[in-house]
């Protein structure tokens, strides 16, 4: 193993004060009590493409519009950008996006952001749809959570997502 030097490891020491570290060093991190809660509901989507930058012939490149609509105990709308990569193998490929989502959650107005990161391995499907920290406006300050979509046999949409809040 490596030994630090110094000031390696003071600069280490800068970075992580600087990035929120000293609330764990002083013993201030925050004391609220957060309670984990958990909902599912049918969603919308809808996209559609916009213009890429990347023009090369043959390029499996593309860049789409998204709009949702979320029903039940998330109730709103999102807009976001979809940014996607195929491949010459059928079943792989791969998507990052971010959406805005406005609406209410569990009674709760306010806004967030959702950050996508989704791999298609030959057919092998791996999805994580994360908050973005500190993304929460209004009354939805502090919201932390993750997000999982079904789809059914019939072609509806569902999501699970499990949050907290302040």
């Amino acid at each position: 193993m490596q030994k630090l030097t110094r000031s390696a490891a003071g600069g280490m020491l800068a970075i992580f004060l600087v990035f929120g570290g000293n609330s764990l060093l002083t013993g201030q991190a925050s004391k609220e009590k957060s309670v984990t809660t958990k909902i599912s509901g049918p969603f919308r989507a809808k996209i559609s493409p916009l213009q890429l930058e990347d023009k090369t012939e043959g390029t499996m490149l593309g860049r789409m519009a998204i709009f949702k609509t979320y029903e039940g105990d998330l109730a709103g709308t999102a807009r976001g950008e979809m940014l996607t990569a195929g491949t010459a193998v059928q079943g792989s490929a791969g998507y990052v996006a971010v959406e805005r989502v406005t609406g209410t959650l569990k009674g709760r107005k306010g806004s967030f952001a959702l950050q996508h990161n989704g791999v298609m391995d030959r057919g092998a499907a791996q999805l994580v749809i994360t908050v973005v920290p500190d993304s929460g406006t209004g009354e939805l300050t502090g919201l932390k959570g993750k997000m999982a979509v079904r789809i059914e046999p019939d072609g509806n949409h569902f999501y699970d997502f499990e949050y907290t809040l302040p």
